[in-house]
């Protein structure tokens, strides 16, 4: 099938995505059949059983999904967890449809215990009024978590365009892991709703996939997991420890970053709930260069959720610190907390685990979460919002370089951890994502100062010019701890570098960044003398370093004029490589050359072309 060739969601949302989002209530709690004795996680998780009828389930699901289609920058969150068990039939088969901040995850203690005998998807969103050119595209379709189930494909009562694949055409902010796809076609790419059908970015991890369409994904990292086959590359694809990964020896025709093993690794810790009925949070112990799927790993520990401190919106930060302090981990429900002095997590090994994409907002420029430098901390599934007043930094591993404890073998690890200033409130931070320990791992990370959202600017020449005096943000992550490691690291729109890494011996595996689009003039988008900023900066002291697949774009909609010196910023020494990078231009100013000096200028003769460096130095 011809797909048209994409274009990131800049140009083809800029003048559509000023409008004013509606924000949905949430279900009340008559609304959430809890069973009796089962903890009670808050109104907004819903727990289904197989004995539940499928028309019910169905009709909560198609419910949510009505008020979370077009809810980018709203407040209501929602998990859908399901027991243990089969959903849906041939004959009645379950279809799900999931919308902005929406969790759907099985509850079992291995992906095959629960399967949907239907769909769970994700469709392109039209933006458009006019139904001539309705602007159906996936470059919006954030902040999603599908996990720990099988979906055995059926498209029955579908038109036939989607019969026989289940669609989830998605970009940041959105998570794939432990799951199975049987019986059709994994697309991430929906090419059945009307065009233009750009798409732009995603994650799987620990996985099994059929025969899978990329389609128009820009980027994309697939890891530890087994796929049958996977057809096209657009500008960056990568794959580290895939078994049937596609080979990466002609890059970039096509443009594929194949590892063999995945550097260092740790699933995401897990609700289940065990034999005797009991909910329990399984976490995963950290590896080191591994392949395929690790279902049946039994290494790693067992939480009971009664050693969770289970946090709904409204409890105060006094009392969530207290109740870390007496040993207690903690489990965030759905939902926004209003966070006025930071979350302290201080103890080893404790784990802070968000359902359907709970959002911590700072409040009075405080640091919402500040993570002690000790080892085998988890945190996982949490939303960090910057607020109104400027904070320092929205989350902080580690005080200082080098003066804490850290293990190689229990890093503290971020998994699904997600950043952003400004969209639904104007937002202020100095950095977003600050990491001083040392062995942490980044798995699977969004970090954002929006370029659209509901804070009162219009998009255009004038909206941006106060965007980029109001919400600001001058580094996205900067890593000055050595061994980190971060696989999946998406940073954007950052007034100054979007990620600095000062660290020695860091790795990164993908790396997607996009410059921020509204400097308003050449003089505001200067690095002293140096036509802007690096969006992948790595210290001019370090000595080893090693990033795997990287893009930087540019779209300069508010000054088209506008030039970058380079994409990528790095000391000229043999131990700091760069593996398959790009630059490229999204139809509005320049980056003139890939790497400190090296490629040619991505400017807008090339509008959505990528200009390639193989490797950094060059290999003799």
């Amino acid at each position: 099938m011809t797909r048209p060739r994409p274009i990131r969601r800049a140009a083809a949302v800029a003048l559509t995505l000023g409008l004013a989002l509606s924000v949905a209530p949430a279900l009340p709690a008559s609304a959430h059949g809890w069973t009796a004795g089962v903890q009670d996680l808050g109104p907004n998780v819903t727990v289904f059983d197989p004995s539940t009828p499928v028309s019910q389930i169905q009709a909560t699901l198609d419910a949510t999904y009505a008020k979370q289609v077009d809810n980018e920058m709203g407040t209501a969150r929602y998990a859908y967890l399901f027991k243990p068990g089969t959903y849906g039939t041939a004959e009645q088969p379950l279809q799900i449809k999931v919308g902005y901040y929406t969790e759907i995850s099985g509850l079992g203690a291995n992906p095959g215990d629960v399967v949907i005998n239907g769909k769970v998807e994700a469709y392109n969103r039209c933006l458009g009024s006019d139904p001539a050119n309705p602007n159906c595209i996936a470059l919006v379709n954030f902040w999603r978590t599908l996990s720990n189930l099988t979906v055995n494909i059926n498209g029955a009562g579908q038109d036939g365009c989607r019969q026989t694949a289940n669609f989830w055409a998605v970009s940041q902010a959105v998570s794939l892991r432990r799951t199975q796809f049987t019986g059709g076609t994994l697309s991430l790419m929906d090419y059945c709703t009307a065009g233009p059908q750009y798409a732009s970015g995603g994650f799987i991890a620990n996985s099994k996939l059929p025969t899978t369409v990329n389609g128009s994904q820009q980027q994309w990292l697939t890891r530890n997991s087994e796929v049958e086959s996977w057809s096209n590359a657009v500008w960056n694809q990568v794959f580290a420890g895939v078994t049937g990964a596609p080979d990466d020896s002609a890059f970039p025709n096509p443009p594929y970053t194949t590892l063999p093993t995945t550097p260092v690794s740790r699933e995401k810790p897990f609700l289940f709930v065990d034999a005797k009925g009991k909910y329990q949070v399984r976490v995963p112990a950290a590896k080191r260069n591994t392949a395929g799927s690790s279902w049946d790993d039994t290494s790693g520990r067992t939480i009971a959720l009664s050693d969770f401190y289970v946090a709904k919106p409204g409890d105060s930060v006094a009392k969530i610190n207290l109740q870390l302090a007496l040993g207690k981990n903690l489990l965030l429900t759905p939902g926004v907390y209003d966070i006025a002095q930071s979350i302290h997590v201080f103890r080893p090994n404790t784990v802070v685990l968000g359902l359907g994409h709970a959002t911590l907002t700072a409040v009075n420029g405080s640091i919402p979460l500040d993570v002690a430098d000790v080892p085998g901390v988890i945190v996982a599934g949490v939303t960090i919002d910057a607020g109104t007043k400027e904070s320092p930094v929205l989350l902080r591993v580690g005080r200082q370089h080098g003066l804490g404890f850290s293990s190689a073998a229990n890093p503290t690890t971020l998994n699904d951890v997600y950043f952003r200033v400004g969209g639904p409130h104007i937002g202020k931070t100095n950095i977003a994502l600050e990491v001083n320990s040392d062995d942490v791992l980044i798995d699977h990370t969004w970090v954002w100062r929006g370029d659209h959202g509901v804070e009162g600017f219009t998009n255009g020449v004038n909206g941006d010019t106060d965007r980029w005096k109001t919400n600001t943000g001058r580094y996205g992550a900067v890593i000055n701890g050595d061994d980190v490691t971060a696989t999946g690291l998406f940073v954007e729109h950052f007034q100054k570098y979007n990620t600095v890494w000062n660290g020695e011996r860091g790795t990164t595996v993908l790396y997607q960044n996009e410059l921020p689009y509204d400097p308003p003039t050449q003089a505001d988008w200067m690095n002293g003398k140096v036509q802007g900023y690096a969006g992948y900066k790595v210290g001019s002291k370090v000595k080893k370093h090693q990033l795997y697949g990287g893009g930087v774009y540019v779209f300069n909609q508010n000054n088209p004029s506008i030039h970058t010196a380079n994409g990528f910023e790095v000391p000229n020494t043999p131990g700091v490589k760069l593996k398959h990078i790009m630059t490229v231009n999204l139809s509005a100013g320049v980056i003139d050359h890939v790497v400190n000096g090296v490629g040619e200028a991505a400017d807008t003769t090339k509008v959505g072309q990528p200009v390639f460096v193989t490797n950094y130095p060059a290999v003799p």
